[in-house]
């Protein structure tokens, strides 16, 4: 599996509806202070996102929020595998552990339970069920690009 396999099944991922998008979009705050909340009570986040990373964690969770929102607004299946390749490459050299994303994915799928309604949280969960089965691969990749002699990082 690679990034064609990444680029394929993310194009079968559905277009939310613009009331899903709204809602979400409508929520950005309250689902980024939830996260961090969330986040900052965890007693291994120093093991998931390295010493004095705290901050870019939630700049982190900031982002990922307003580029979910324009993803669930304009899906493009490239601009998101690529954004995420890019993610996993930038903060794991910063010191973020590849466990970070599956404990902040799980964290967002608990946080849209409780704050998104029923229709909305439907719509959004593939996607993000979506990036979560799909942590290994991007790892995988993402590693590559590091190892890789013209890669920019």
């Amino acid at each position: 599996m690679d990034k064609n396999y990444l680029l394929s099944t993310a194009n079968q991922l559905k277009q939310v509806s613009e009331m899903a998008e709204q809602e979400y979009v409508n929520k950005e705050e309250q689902l980024i202070m939830k996260m961090n909340r969330l986040m900052l009570e965890r007693e291994d986040l120093e093991s998931l996102v390295g010493k004095d990373n705290i901050k870019m964690m939630q700049d982190n969770h900031a982002n990922h929020v307003r580029f979910i929102a324009s993803i669930l607004k304009n899906n493009n299946p490239e601009v998101l595998v690529e954004t995420i390749l890019w993610v996993f490459r930038a903060y794991r050299s910063h010191g973020f552990s590849t466990n970070y994303w599956a404990a902040q994915l799980s964290t967002w799928m608990q946080i849209f339970k409780t704050s998104l309604t029923l229709e909305t949280y439907n719509e959004v969960l593939p996607l993000y069920e979506w990036m979560q089965i799909n942590i290994p691969i991007f790892v995988k990749v993402s590693d590559e690009k590091l190892e890789s002699p013209n890669s920019f990082h």
